[in-house]
This record gives C-alpha cells, sequence and structure tokens, in this order.
C-alpha cells in the first residue's frame, strides 16, 4: 500500500439512475478532487437497494480495468445508520464504499479495508442521506490522486454480507432468468453435479450442451457456477430467486 501514482481511471456503479443529478454530483467532486483522471460509468441501472445486484456487476466488470483503478460503488439503503464507510484495498484495485456485502464479491479476500474517518478523505460537511457525494467519492478522489488507502482511517475487519451468503445460494438473477451464485466454478470437483429445485444438473461447458428448453449448470463468465434452461428461464423452471438454497454433489 505505497502507491502514490496518480490511478488510471475511476469506475462509478450505483442505483442513482440518470434521470436526477445524483450522478452528477458525484462525478463533480471526483473532478474537482481528481482533475484529469478518467472516469467510467459501470452501471447506474441497478435496482434500488439491491447491494446483491450491484455486487455481481461490479464483479463482472472490475476484473477487467487496469492495474490501480478505484472503484466507487453506492447503493447503500443503510446510509446514514451503523454500517461503516470503506476503503478496500484487493490485490490489483482499490474500492471504495458502504461495508454491506457490496464489495464481498470483487473483493472476498482482501488485504486490508480501512474505515473511511480522514477529513482528507470527506467533505466538510456530511449530509446524512448523501454518502456518495461527500464520503465516497471524495475518498474515491483522493486515492486515484495518490494517498494510500491506510491513510483514510484505522483499519477494520468487514462486517457486510449478501443474501444468500458467499457459499450455497442464489445471489442474484439475472434478466435472463440465469440463476447465478457465489460458487467458484474452480472449487467444484470434476464430474461434480449441481442440486437445485430438487433436480440435480450435471456441469456442462456452454448452452448448445442442452437441448433447447432444459435446464443446464455451468461456469459462467464471471467463474462461478450458474443454472440456466436454454431459451427459456431457470427463475421460472426451478420457481426460484436470490437465497434460494444450491447444493454441489461430489461425483
Amino acid at each position: 500500500m505505497t502507491r502514490s501514482e496518480r490511478a488510471p481511471c475511476i469506475t462509478l456503479t450505483t442505483d442513482f439512475g440518470t434521470r436526477d443529478g445524483y450522478v452528477g454530483a458525484m462525478k463533480g467532486v471526483l473532478i474537482a478532487r481528481a482533475p484529469g483522471v478518467p472516469l467510467c460509468d459501470i452501471t447506474h441501472d441497478i435496482p434500488r437497494h439491491d447491494t446483491a445486484a450491484a455486487a455481481f456487476a461490479l464483479a463482472q466488470a472490475a476484473p477487467l480495468f487496469p492495474d490501480g483503478t478505484v472503484h466507487v460503488a453506492v447503493v447503500d439503503p443503510g446510509v446514514g445508520g451503523a454500517r461503516r464507510e470503506v476503503v478496500v484495498a484487493g490485490d490489483r484495485h482499490v474500492f471504495v464504499g458502504p461495508d454491506n456485502g457490496l464489495l464481498s464479491l470483487v473483493a472476498p479476500a482482501p488485504r486490508a479495508a480501512f474505515a473511511i474517518e480522514s477529513p482528507a478523505f470527506r467533505r466538510e460537511e456530511v449530509s446524512a442521506t448523501f454518502h456518495g457525494r461527500d464520503v465516497f467519492a471524495p475518498a474515491a478522489a483522493a486515492l486515484a490522486a495518490g494517498a494510500r488507502p491506510d491513510e483514510a482511517g484505522p483499519k477494520v475487519e468487514l462486517m457486510g454480507g449478501l443474501e444468500g451468503g458467499a457459499m450455497g445460494g442464489i445471489i442474484h438473477v439475472d434478466q435472463f432468468g440465469n440463476l447465478i451464485t457465489a460458487i467458484p466454478g474452480e472449487a467444484v470437483p470434476s464430474g461434480a453435479s449441481v442440486r437445485v429445485g430438487g433436480q440435480s444438473l450435471p456441469i456442462v461447458t456452454t448452452y448448445s450442451d442442452v437441448a433447447e428448453g432444459e435446464p443446464l449448470a455451468y461456469v459462467g463468465s464471471a467463474g462461478t457456477i450458474e443454472i440456466a434452461v436454454r431459451r427459456g428461464s431457470a427463475a421460472d423452471l426451478f420457481s426460484a430467486g436470490r437465497g434460494s438454497p444450491v447444493a454441489i454433489v461430489s461425483p
């Protein structure tokens, strides 16, 4: 954590949408405090308060950015409450956001996490309801301009988790009705099957490995186990959603 060079870019992930001025306010703070650092929107269309959907979107996109990127993510139904505002140092990137599970997929084993307490990482006046503008954007800008993560404040242990847990449950249902878990594909033994909704599915490579309308399990593009139906919806077929159980059955 000795980085002192400027970040290649700052990304933003929120549930703010774009019809209001919330994203623009965050960008104003970022540009004013870290001029010249490019800003990149991952998405602002996360369903309101849906930390699991945000965690999945961030985990899909963040690893593709250059080393040293600062990712600021704000889906924060507990804003103003007891959850901490944190900087999380990963192996390649730095993440800024609330400690509510939002960062648990993209940084499952962080190098360190720090509470955002330093005045240099916050605006002078902090609203109780807009920490995206007043805490997370200033913190991201400070990091992008060369500050070290440990300058944000004291080291802390992350407390937030996602519904469904890191293992053994559905954490996200995408627009195709695919059921996405946080179970790493590399952790599943060869020849194992996936059990969901009372049915066991062999793990195949891709959709074309089964007939149209048939369910399948596979390792998705994010590297975790997913369940789908070719030209259909696994969520509908199995009446499953976030938090529904999934089991790996060893051969």
